[in-house]
């Protein structure tokens, strides 16, 4: 494979965040349908060795044969799968976000694998490029290219998992200052059985400067064979059975001081920086995991037969199908709308310029939260309605619906639990506005005077999808009100009440795949005679309406909480101002769309 990047257009870069703000067209997002042609071969040669070496030794890796495991990863780095991320001159290939997305995505065939190679390529390798010296990348980064070694990466604690900067893993420097002692355990450790090279975080003392002596998170770099380290018994789980998820104990464990990777006191900058990557890569493995599961049930609808016809042909099972293959096409908007701002921001710049890269990789927190929460939740959803295609058969482990339900329920909780990842959203989004970073506070008070004042009048829009936008514009306004509501009731103490920070986060994310949804179908259609667009223009107007709902519900909640008496019920009015629409026949649009995925056999957008 050859080295390459996203080509970059000239059009405008948006600020993470700046959805919320400002009018964003077509032009302005990345989506499938942008894919160059050397993307789609190293997609379609990532989903072929998916197919044809990974799923064939699915019982091997279920049973927890890690040397199966290794194999595939060392298979998977001979075709450069593993160096995406990895600069050149340390045996990568330096490819854009979105190749390493879509390698993400369509490895994830078979969840466990895809686990260990997550963990490899991602949140494993990632400190190291970034945070690395010359020296350490020298020494690891092609042997971790080349599928020689497995790295993972060990954060987590019993005692603090989302807390992580309350680690209790001690690191302390030696009298002579050439070595540090390590004494901690650490837990839910993917790649721990078997991984060669850990990325361990602990708390360590300042040398100097003002907060010299205080204890703070910092990284290192730890090697299987070291003495004093050692990983504890396989974790039986629920899913991603065929993983390896241990706890990593450090007793006395002495390492050489060049193993400290980055700075001392600056490891949450790594953490936090490292989770933003794997937010957005769970979100593309979370999509191939939908289409698969999809794929199946889909298959299994056509074959099965039930009062004398296909339960492919049954109003029921259609709309079963229509509603996964809308979440996909939604989560696939949602997922390389997010990768293709990260890409844009990156053009130019540097690529030795580490920081800058983590800051503008930073600068979309939001979202790639919102990709992580909106694509896990997805995933449960199209798992679980594809179960209940399958019916008994779905229950039964020799069927691939079980094992499929069984999986995807850690991604809710991988690279942050969604409770935090909601947290992140609204939390990100009030510190940008309140520094002046983003300008919400000002879109918010122009918003209040306009609400205020009574009925604005509505802009005439053109296309199929023109409702779908005015509700859009609508849904912005109603969670810039809500946002300013609660901030006017509870101002800083607003972190406190984290119920309302998650309703307003529901209100946010929605609005980011409402909009990504949409402006797909449009790009999607600009050009081609209806017909041609009627599948995907039906996945946005049945996603509008439902997030819509959901946007008000959130917004129902957040006033109840925040107003009472005449203000509630002002309130309120211009709520059912704002949500005020008619409803899409979405009977008939599902129709359309489970009929055109029938007839293909799969998900095929």
């Amino acid at each position: 494979m050859a080295t390459m990047t996203t080509p970059v257009t000239d059009t405008r870069r948006i600020s993470g965040g700046g959805f919320l703000i400002e009018e964003i067209t077509p032009s302005d997002c990345f989506f499938p349908e942008d894919f160059t042609d050397e993307q789609k071969q190293i997609a379609e040669i990532t989903a072929n060795f998916a197919i044809k070496e990974i799923m064939p030794a699915s019982d091997q890796i279920e049973a927890k044969d890690f040397s199966v495991t290794r194999r595939l990863l060392k298979e998977a780095a001979d075709l450069g799968l593993t160096a995406i991320d990895i600069p050149e001159e340390y045996g990568g290939l330096e490819m854009d976000k979105v190749t390493s997305a879509l390698v993400a995505e369509n490895i994830s065939k078979q969840a466990s694998f895809s686990v260990a190679f997550s963990a490899h390529v991602g949140i494993g390798t990632l400190p190291l490029v970034w945070y690395g010296t010359d020296a350490q990348k020298r020494k690891y980064l092609p042997k971790i290219a080349s599928g020689e070694i497995v790295s993972a990466y060990a954060l987590s604690e019993s005692t603090s998992g989302s807390d992580a900067v309350n680690a209790r893993t001690r690191a302390v420097l030696s009298t002579d200052g050439k070595t540090y002692t390590l004494n901690g355990e650490k837990m839910w450790i993917s790649n721990a059985g078997f991984a060669d090279l850990f990325t361990v975080f602990a708390k360590c003392a300042i040398p100097d400067g003002p907060d010299a002596g205080k204890e703070k998170l910092t990284a290192f770099l730890i090697e299987r064979g070291t003495p004093g380290f050692t990983n504890g018994k396989e974790e039986h789980k629920l899913g991603i059975r065929g993983s390896s998820t241990c706890p990593l104990i450090l007793t006395d464990c002495v390492i050489p001081v060049e193993n400290l990777l980055g700075e001392v006191g600056k490891g949450h900058h790594i953490a936090f920086n490292i989770l933003n990557v794997g937010r957005y890569k769970l979100g593309n493995a979370a999509i191939g995991g939908g289409r698969m599961a999809l794929n199946n049930g889909i298959r299994y609808a056509i074959d099965r037969k039930a009062f004398g016809k296909s339960i492919s042909e049954f109003g029921l099972i259609q709309e079963k199908i229509a509603n996964c293959a809308t979440g996909i096409f939604v989560g696939e908007s949602v997922c390389y709308r997010t990768v293709g701002l990260i890409d844009k921001a990156l053009a130019g710049v540097d690529k030795n310029d580490t920081k800058e890269i983590q800051k503008r990789i930073e600068n979309y927190a939001v979202e790639c939260s919102i990709v992580k929460v909106w694509a896990s939740e997805m995933l449960d959803m199209v798992v679980d309605e594809v179960l209940q295609i399958f019916a008994g058969y779905g229950y039964v482990e020799e069927y691939p619906a079980e094992r499929a339900y069984r999986d995807a329920r850690i991604n809710r909780i991988f690279e942050g639990t969604n409770e935090i990842n909601r947290l992140i959203i609204t939390g990100w989004l009030m510190k940008s506005a309140m520094s002046g970073k983003l300008a919400l506070m000002p879109a918010i008070k122009k918003l209040m005077e306009e609400v205020i004042s009574g009925p604005s009048e509505k802009i005439e829009r053109e296309g199929a999808l023109a409702d779908e936008l005015n509700l859009l514009a609508n849904a912005k306004k109603l969670t810039l009100f809500v946002a300013g509501a609660a901030t006017q009731k509870y101002m800083a103490q607003i972190a406190e009440e984290q119920e309302v920070m998650g309703a307003i986060a529901d209100m946010i994310i929605e609005v980011f795949a409402m909009e990504s949804a949409i402006l797909r179908a449009e790009k999607i259609a600009d050009g081609q005679p209806a017909v041609a667009s009627a599948v995907p223009v039906a996945m946005a107007r049945i996603y509008a309406d439902k997030a819509m709902s959901t946007i008000e519900l959130a917004a129902r909640k957040v006033i109840a909480a925040v107003a009472e008496g005449d203000a509630l019920r002002t309130q309120l009015t211009i709520l059912r101002r704002l949500a005020k629409h008619d409803s899409a026949d979405t009977i008939s649009l599902r129709r359309v769309v489970a009929r055109h995925v029938i007839k293909a056999g799969k998900y095929s957008m």
